[in-house]
């Protein structure tokens, strides 16, 4: 495959095209009794409150995913082994998926060059974090998590 770049520049980060920020997700029952509560969910600042709700209460991956500082690094604990927890932001849940078809992709030789899998990684990322696409519920769940 051949990917013409549509809304992304070669050698750009495709995550910075968007500002982000932390909000926190609370789903209650009809009664007002909270049945979903989470805090530091990052996403799109352009993001609905009703989207960022979907995402972190059904999205997320909830175990085993390496946890980081502000800065990016991986957090260890006392034995130097990763921190795991659950996924907290829009990036990784991107990346999870995003990543996983590019992979797919690359390794069953759907790419005609190297320029094309960092286009197609790029560009279905912008429009996941623009909302212009989204893939079923069973890519969201799934994807990556092997």
């Amino acid at each position: 495959m051949k990917i013409t770049r549509r809304f992304t520049q070669q050698g750009r980060d495709p995550f910075s095209y968007f500002e982000y920020e932390k909000r926190s997700s609370q789903i209650r029952s009809f009664d007002g009794k909270t049945i979903f509560s989470m805090d530091n969910v990052i996403v799109p600042k352009h993001w609905s409150q009703l989207a960022t709700d979907i995402l972190a209460e059904k999205y997320f991956r909830k175990t085993g995913v390496p946890q980081r500082d502000d800065k990016g690094e991986v957090l260890l604990d006392d034995n130097g082994l990763p921190l795991l927890g659950s996924e907290n932001s829009i990036k990784q849940v991107v990346h999870r998926i995003v990543g996983t078809w590019t992979d797919w992709g690359k390794r069953y030789g759907y790419f005609d060059s190297e320029d094309d899998v960092s286009a197609f990684y790029d560009e279905i990322t912008y429009t996941f974090l623009n909302q212009m696409c989204s893939p079923n519920s069973p890519q969201w769940f799934n994807t990556g998590l092997s």
